[in-house]
């Protein structure tokens, strides 16, 4: 498949890199595959964990698992 330079340049994508392509609803979704998985989900959900003391919450899970 044969992506034009403009959009290839605008996402950051050079000729031989790998997309991940998906579907929604009638779309067909392309999106460049990122290079570390780890960086890509560092930090994700962080939102969840404002103002939670983890080592409380990580404490507590460890008793209710006895």
């Amino acid at each position: 498949m044969v992506i034009p330079k403009e959009v290839r340049r605008e996402l950051g994508v050079d000729e031989g890199d790998e997309l991940v392509v998906w579907v929604e609803g009638n779309r067909i979704v392309m999106k460049p595959k990122p290079k570390s998985y780890a960086d890509y989900v560092k930090g994700l959900c962080k939102e969840a964990w404002r103002g939670v003391d983890v080592d409380k919450y990580v404490e507590r899970e460890r008793r209710s698992w006895e």
